[in-house]
């Protein structure tokens, strides 16, 4: 006669996968609503499926609350288990990722707004012409994504602090100098003394760090710094319009001939250019070829980089 399982062993053997992120979605999320969305089902099919789930293990996942759901000592226990096989999962298909021969396949690269409007899709158009079994998928963000977990293969980052968990490469300085819109300036000597009593513009206070939004501050007459933004292409576009003066990366305002540089490049400004990968990711074929690729075409590029390409100075 075939011995009885006890109910909670068999319960644990009915679980799936499934479960495991049904239970993450609704802890990410707080809501039957939100953690429908993240799944791509209904409603009713996640209400359906956590009673169905609570009932198996004859526990409560979860408290009700107005504000939303919030999970039980075993909701969490059954989170950390989501959360440990997710990253099992990312880890292996990091590996399985390098063992391929060809460069082929999809490739998520992160970066800014910035970087990729001013530098980086030439760049990638020459990539996808070399490579053309590899297809890109662009994240344009100014967070740092989770590449443990393949939020993004490879990043593009301007930071002096890259993440630890990363490996890569320094593969350029990038300058800023102080530019103004050339039909206020002309081509003339520069003053340096008389721009402190000018309008300026600069980054807004989430970039108070950055040494040239300091400089900005220290520089600038009361009350004439008259314009802040969060964007570099902001900031750009509102020393191009007249709004003021301020500083920008030199390959953005070298490149507008609407703009002058008003004094040299500050090399206290400088940021540097990174790019990073997973260490699990360092020896995939595509990403090698990208990381190759990239590295060389940015390493042709660093006088322009570090603003030595300009033809007027303020002098």
């Amino acid at each position: 006669m075939q011995k009885q399982l006890p109910v909670a062993t068999d319960a644990m053997n009915r679980l799936s996968w499934d479960d495991f992120r049904l239970v993450r979605a609704i802890c990410e999320s707080g809501s039957l609503t939100g953690a429908a969305e993240a799944l791509g089902v209904n409603h009713s099919t996640v209400f359906r499926r956590l009673a169905a789930l609570e009932e198996l293990l004859a526990v409560r996942l979860f408290e009700r609350h107005r504000s939303g759901y919030t999970p039980t000592p075993p909701g969490e226990e059954m989170l950390t288990i989501s959360e440990r096989w997710a990253d099992d999962v990312s880890a292996l298909g990091r590996k399985l990722m390098g063992c391929g021969h060809a460069p082929a396949g999809e490739l998520r690269i992160t970066t800014n707004d910035t970087l990729l409007t001013h530098l980086l899709t030439p760049l990638f158009a020459g990539f996808r012409a070399a490579y053309p079994n590899i297809q890109l998928e662009i994240l344009l963000s100014n967070q740092p994504l989770n590449l443990s977990r393949r939020d993004a293969d490879v990043a593009i980052r301007a930071t002096d602090n890259p993440p630890e968990t990363l490996v890569g490469r320094r593969i350029s300085a990038m300058s800023w100098a102080v530019y103004g819109r050339r039909a206020d300036f002309g081509d003339g000597p520069i003053n340096e003394a008389d721009l402190s009593g000018r309008d300026w513009v600069s980054m807004n206070d989430h970039f108070a760090t950055m040494k040239a939004v300091r400089y900005v501050h220290e520089t600038a007459s009361p009350g004439r710094i008259v314009y802040r933004v969060n964007s570099v292409l902001g900031l750009t576009e509102a020393v191009r319009a007249g709004i003021g003066i301020g500083p920008l990366p030199c390959f953005i305002a070298d490149s507008e001939p609407s703009l002058r540089r008003l004094m040299p490049p500050n090399p206290d400004f400088s940021t540097s250019l990174w790019l990073l990968t997973h260490p699990d990711l360092r020896r995939s074929v595509r990403v090698r070829a990208f990381l190759d690729y990239v590295g060389a075409e940015i390493g042709r590029m660093r006088p322009f980089l570090g603003g030595e390409d300009e033809a007027s100075s303020a002098a």
